[in-house]
């Protein structure tokens, strides 16, 4: 008996010594290392697990902090604070891991590669049965929604955009991953700082095990090469919602001069017409109501390049378009197709960018005829020669000025800091898809309220919001729901949805607002809400705030509104919000609410702001 009460304390003890606790800098993150186990805790609370690590001990290497500004996001001042910390694998390979207060961030770097295959993934996370989460079935443009469940036994859809289930479970899961491990604790995976000679990945499952996989990647490296950093935000919804770790790891901006980048609102012609823009007149139309609205830009979609072929057109090209926009005070977005996603059946132009001596000419004629930036559509997927062309686009579009919108596209991954003439990225199940499919309808309320807890966490998303008017299937949203969704839905070129007539017909006060409403934010505050179920977020643009909620579900809700920290007497505080039967309740409020009543599928916008002095 004294015999085996010895043998469990000497393994006791053994346990104890194998065990190893790194912490963030403030000391809300922490991580233990535990045979093969590496487990992370939001202030003692389990938060993450990573299965059959490859790596022992991790070492302290140094602190980062430094601190960055961005052009357009969630905040334009960003502080990068961790504590970072290495472990051996191989001789040639170690892990780099950061612990950051909201999150962990790692990856894997290796050295002597000699001609040698890109080095297999080592990371699997554990996502116990029972646990909450929600995630998205994997598709080369990230479109989907992200229901919520607690399994991993979850039917694959039947294609993109179908509502019908097949009898398979799906096993391929896209980023990010949003999950619950203890009530009022979540985590986000993702990953960031994609760069050259590397591919995107995603998620594998079987049973609770997910696993990272790179896409497809031929490469033969030889020297030094590293992953991407592999990044879990943890925390509070509050700390989900507001992080900026994907920038935070992202290589810096080596551009000289940003001045040109500017965000801001986009008047949208494809919405209307689920076509694209070979018609003069109705590109005026858009340009006009640009104009009416003080809005800096206009999107001249596909099909731009058959302008000369449309007989009412008499004649005028896509630079009599151009020229008509700059003449009305209205910067000029035009699309391209990447050509190499969709090409046969897809809408032009096409090839144009592919060769490197044809993107410079292109962009080179963008810039020459005023044109400000550009939407490049109809990717592939996450192989490493979709990245290496993204950043190509990225960097020949920079060198002529001109911004850059991704759409058909993988997710950001924090290419928004290292390349600020990206402002924005589709990657998201947006409102095009009242264009498409009937059952958007239905599920409209509840995936907008999700969507800020998750794919708008990581970046910023072109999901081309407010749309008052109906396109080929209707909306059930409220007009208080969609005129919130300009502020809940970050985007640093914000598309409106809406056609002109329906936009000019709204009061006075909306039309207003549309001149007033900003593409980037000095600051973002979680406010309240749950994913699914509603979102309440307040961003701060100078010195006005504007304070956005939805409901997303079938019933009346009063959305909590604790506004505490805006401080002031001299305010003003207009509210756009709707009755039962759909009508706009604006008003102009005297003091700050705590609670908001939301019609279902109903929502509000607040903009509060000092009073201007005569």
């Amino acid at each position: 008996m004294k015999a085996l009460i010895f043998t469990i304390i000497i393994c006791g003890v053994a346990q104890a010594l194998n065990a190893q606790r790194v912490t963030s800098p403030n000391g809300s993150i922490s991580a233990k290392t535990y045979n093969k186990d590496f487990v992370v805790y939001y202030n003692n609370v389990k938060a993450l697990e990573l299965a059959d690590v490859p790596f022992g001990k991790l070492t302290f290497v140094k602190k980062v902090n430094d601190e960055y500004q961005m052009t357009a996001g969630k905040r334009l001042h960003c502080a990068n604070e961790a504590n970072e910390y290495q472990a051996s694998i191989s001789p040639n390979a170690k892990i780099v891991m950061r612990l950051y207060n909201d999150g962990i961030a790692f990856r894997y770097e290796y050295t002597g590669l000699q001609d040698s295959p890109v080095p297999e993934e080592q990371t699997t996370y554990v996502i116990p049965e029972g646990t909450k989460r929600w995630m998205l079935q994997w598709s080369d443009g990230y479109e989907g929604f992200f229901p919520m469940t607690t399994t991993c036994n979850v039917k694959t859809l039947g294609g993109l955009g179908s509502s019908h289930a097949l009898e398979t479970i799906n096993t391929h899961w896209g980023y990010p991953l949003l999950m619950e491990p203890s009530e009022g604790v979540f985590a986000l995976i993702t990953e960031a700082n994609i760069e050259r000679q590397q591919s995107a990945s995603s998620l594998f499952n079987k049973g609770s095990y997910f696993c990272v996989k790179q896409d497809q990647n031929d490469l033969r490296l030889t020297g030094r090469w590293h992953t991407p950093w592999r990044v879990v935000i943890i925390g509070h919804l509050a700390d989900i919602v507001e992080s900026t770790l994907v920038t935070d790891v992202s290589e810096p901006s080596k551009l000289k001069g940003s001045s040109w980048i500017k965000p801001g609102v986009v008047s949208w012609i494809y919405w209307a017409y689920n076509h694209g823009s070979n018609d003069f007149n109705i590109i005026k139309k858009y340009v006009d109501l640009a104009v009416m609205l003080k809005l800096p830009y206009v999107l001249i979609d596909a099909e731009w390049d058959e302008m000369d072929k449309i007989i009412s057109n008499q004649g005028m090209t896509i630079e009599d378009a151009v020229a008509y926009a700059l003449a009305q005070g209205v910067k000029p977005l035009i699309w391209y197709n990447s050509s190499v996603g969709w090409i046969n059946g897809a809408p032009g132009p096409k090839f144009r960018l592919n060769k490197s001596e044809d993107r410079e000419k292109e962009f080179d004629w963008c810039e020459k005829i005023g044109v400000a930036g550009v939407k490049i559509d109809f990717f592939n997927g996450d192989n490493q020669m979709n990245m290496d062309y993204c950043l190509d686009l990225l960097e020949s579009a920079a060198r002529h000025h001109l911004l850059v919108n991704f759409h058909g596209a993988t997710i950001p991954r924090g290419w928004q800091r290292t390349y600020p003439n990206l402002l924005s990225t589709e990657g998201v199940y947006g409102a095009e898809w009242y264009n498409n499919v009937p059952h958007f309808t239905a599920m409209a309320a509840s995936h907008n309220a999700t969507l800020p807890f998750t794919r708008n966490v990581i970046g910023s998303m072109d999901y081309t919001p407010c749309a008052f008017s109906d396109s080929q299937h209707p909306h059930i949203t409220s007009k208080a729901h969609e005129l919130a969704l300009t502020v809940l839905f970050e985007s640093g070129l914000q598309h409106i949805a809406d056609r002109p007539e329906s936009l000019l017909a709204q009061p006075q006060q909306v039309k207003a607002f549309f001149a007033q409403l900003p593409a980037a934010w000095e600051e973002t505050r979680f406010i309240s809400g749950y994913p699914g179920e509603s979102a309440v977020l307040a961003r701060r643009s100078g010195t006005t705030w504007f304070v956005a909620g939805i409901n997303g579900s079938d019933e009346p809700k009063a959305l909590s509104v604790q506004l505490d920290f805006i401080k002031g007497n001299d305010l003003t505080r207009t509210l756009f919000a709707d009755d039962s039967t759909g009508q706009w309740q604006i008003t102009d409020i005297t003091q700050l609410p705590t609670q908001i009543s939301c019609q279902p599928r109903g929502g509000f916008m607040l903009v509060i702001a000092p009073t201007r002095q005569s």
